[in-house]
C-alpha cells in the first residue's frame, strides 16, 4: 500500500451481546474483542502492530465507543 495516507486509523466499539467489548477498523479488515476496554485497547494495539508494518503503521488509533441503549416508552 506504500506510505500510509492518514496518520490515524479508527475503529468502532461496541458492547458485545456475549458480554465485552468489539472493535472493527472502519477501513481496514481489523477485528479484536477482549473481556474489559482496558484490555481492548490492548488488543487493537497489538492488531494494529501486526497488520502495518512499522514504514506505514498509523500514529493514531482512535476508538469510537457506541453503545445501544433502550428505553420504554
Amino acid at each position: 500500500m506504500g506510505i500510509y495516507e492518514s496518520s490515524e486509523i479508527i475503529f468502532i466499539v461496541e458492547e458485545s451481546p456475549e458480554g465485552g467489548y468489539e472493535a472493527r477498523s472502519l477501513n481496514h479488515s481489523i477485528f479484536t474483542e477482549a473481556d474489559t476496554f482496558e484490555e481492548l485497547k490492548k488488543m487493537v494495539h497489538d492488531a494494529v502492530s501486526c497488520h502495518f508494518t512499522s514504514e506505514n503503521r498509523p500514529r493514531v488509533i482512535r476508538l469510537h465507543l457506541v453503545k445501544d441503549e433502550l428505553m420504554p416508552v
